[in-house]
């Protein structure tokens, strides 16, 4: 049956649009269905997952023989911040603490654990830069390598993280018996910090190679008096300055020392380190500031990495709200990754938060089509991390921003006690990092934020629409959303329509737009609902509530079909 061309311009306008328009009013098709077609957003296996984000040191403390109180770096609090004492020290977390708690995390229906940097870090607190505050970044007088980013040697682990017959290699069997992914966080950008210090530090600015041989040193001096030329220790590190508000990304951050990605000496150093932890489990990586490297570095490191391990999956952290400039990272010349989606992260913020902004927010950083990213549905969606203030929103905005995350295009990351609102509205040195701990778990057991996380992240994990299928919004306003998602691709059909509530009343949802005939079942739970053809699916979603109905078909239907073939031929940017 051949389509009008208002009612093909009327699907293709509800893939784009966030408003409610009026059903069409044409006869519905009696015509055979079509051969299937193949439809879904992503083809990308680790689409499937969801993630778990754990500072390593602040999760739990399962071992406390590898705390190395001896050091001086544990337990270093700084002045309080409203009432909050944040802590620049190591606080025990480690292997066994995620090992021990794996059940925790799946439990709540996530399928992969991404951890902080596991190489060795210095092992003294920084005497150099700048004293931490509330409200200071980029300051880490007194801090320590806790966080696990200031690596000395990229090819042995910290002695912080292991136990007796629990190194990498066992966290990652612990993780994989659990049928879970481990996402390994890697630096490629620079080491510790390197210069400023009162006198130099063991380990501060030097890096070692596998058999622990010094085979760069910023001999604490600024960068600016490095001598690449002449001095094989400088030949690692760029001989570029601090930045400011012009050279952002193109000098050095902080005091670390930078690499210099022109030496093929760094690149065969730093991809043969992280060719050895893929070796010992690592299933994806997240790489850090990847913006601070130029793209041939991130492409010719990938591409390493890949020939190793292909379909090796990585995603990248470009801190930037622009969808165009983090989108550079996707595509190829320039690394070819998932980044994470801080656009995204920015207008669940404003809808989810204390602002309470309507769905309409979320419409402009979805790009289903014509967008600049490779592919959307690839991207890495969030809320907050370890890098900014923690999502300030009450427990039922915590509820709304998790809805949307596990049922939207991308693959959802949640941060360690998000689950249970930790320190919320905290920033770096003002909670946002603090201990987990056992106590943490206990408290988050039954909290409504789990509980209710739980339920949604189950539905995606059973759902291959929701994984990797198109994204078709029927509605994006206020505090009503509906959109369809669908899949359908080697002998998977499954079509799967949304409906969100973050209002505080109940709302009642009457679909017919696209709507296919059939027995649409509830994921959470309650009977089928029977929808004729031309008919209409009502159903009332409680206050800060989700409903999920599936149908397992293939399309027939005229108008979504139009729909998808139009998403489908713009969903993935052609390059």
């Amino acid at each position: 049956m051949r389509l009008s061309r208002t009612l093909l311009a009327l699907a293709f306008a509800a893939v784009l649009c966030g408003c409610d328009r009026a059903p069409s009013t044409s006869a519905p098709a009696t015509s055979a269905p079509a051969p299937a077609q193949e439809y879904y957003g992503t083809l990308e296996p680790f689409a499937s997952q969801a993630v778990y984000f754990v500072v390593t040191d602040r999760f739990v403390n399962g071992d406390t023989t590898n705390d190395h109180r001896d050091q001086g770096t544990f337990d270093i609090p700084l002045a309080p911040c409203d009432g909050v004492i944040d802590n620049i020290g190591y606080l025990g977390g480690d292997f066994k603490g995620i090992a021990d708690n794996l059940d925790y995390i799946r439990e709540m229906g996530f399928s992969a654990i991404w951890i902080t940097p596991i190489v060795d870090n210095p092992d003294e607190p920084f005497s150099g830069g700048t004293p931490p505050g509330c409200n200071s970044s980029l300051s880490d007088k007194g801090k320590t390598g806790y966080h696990g980013y200031w690596g000395v040697n990229f090819y042995k682990l910290d002695e912080h993280l292991p136990s007796p017959g629990l190194d990498f290699t066992g966290l990652a069997n612990a993780v994989h018996a659990k049928q879970m992914k481990l996402v390994l966080d890697i630096v490629g950008n620079h080491g510790s910090p390197a210069w400023t210090m009162q006198k130099p530090q063991p380990k501060f600015g030097q890096i070692f190679d596998q058999h622990g041989k010094l085979i760069a040193d910023h001999q604490n001096l600024p960068p600016q008096q490095l001598d690449p030329k002449h001095n094989p220790l400088h030949a690692f590190y760029n001989a570029i300055g601090p930045v400011d508000g012009d050279g952002y990304a193109n000098g050095n951050l902080a005091q670390l020392s930078d690499f210099d990605a022109s030496n093929p000496a760094v690149l065969d150093y730093l991809a043969g380190a992280y060719e050895q932890w893929i070796d010992q489990g690592a299933d994806a990586f997240r790489i850090d500031t990847i913006g601070w490297m130029p793209p041939a570095f991130w492409q010719a490191f990938t591409d390493r990495i890949r020939a190793k391990r292909p379909g090796f999956f990585m995603f990248g952290e470009a801190f930037d709200y622009n969808a165009a400039k983090i989108a550079t990272h996707t595509q190829p010349g320039n690394g070819e990754v998932s980044v994470l989606d801080f656009p995204m992260k920015q207008a669940m913020d404003e809808a989810f938060g204390r602002k309470r902004a309507g769905f309409e927010k979320l419409v402009p950083a979805l790009h289903l089509t014509g967008g600049p990213y490779a592919n959307p549905y690839d991207l890495a969606t969030f809320y907050d991390n370890h890098d900014m203030a923690r999502m300030d929103a009450s427990d039922e905005g915590f509820i709304d921003a998790h809805n949307w995350l596990f049922t939207a295009r991308g693959i959802p990351v949640v941060y360690y006690g998000s689950e249970m609102g930790f320190m919320r509205g905290r920033a770096e040195h003002a909670g946002n990092r603090n201990y987990f701990g056992t106590e943490g778990i206990a408290a988050a057991t039954n909290h409504p934020i789990r509980t209710a996380l739980a339920r949604i992240a189950k539905v995606r994990a059973a759902s291959p629409a929701l994984q990797r299928g198109l994204q078709l919004n029927i509605l994006l306003e206020g505090d009503r959303a509906a959109f369809y998602r669908v899949y359908q691709h080697a002998g998977t059909q499954q079509i799967a329509l949304v409906l969100l509530n973050k209002g505080d009343a109940p709302q009642r949802f009457t679909i017919n737009r696209m709507l296919q005939a059939g027995a649409w079942k509830p994921a959470l739970g309650g009977a089928a609902i029977n929808v004729a053809e031309g008919g209409t699916l009502d159903a009332e979603v409680a206050p800060h509530g989700v409903q999920v109905f599936l149908l397992d078909a293939a399309v027939t239907q005229p108008e979504l079909r139009a729909a998808l073939d139009a998403v489908m031929a713009g969903a993935r940017k052609r390059v």
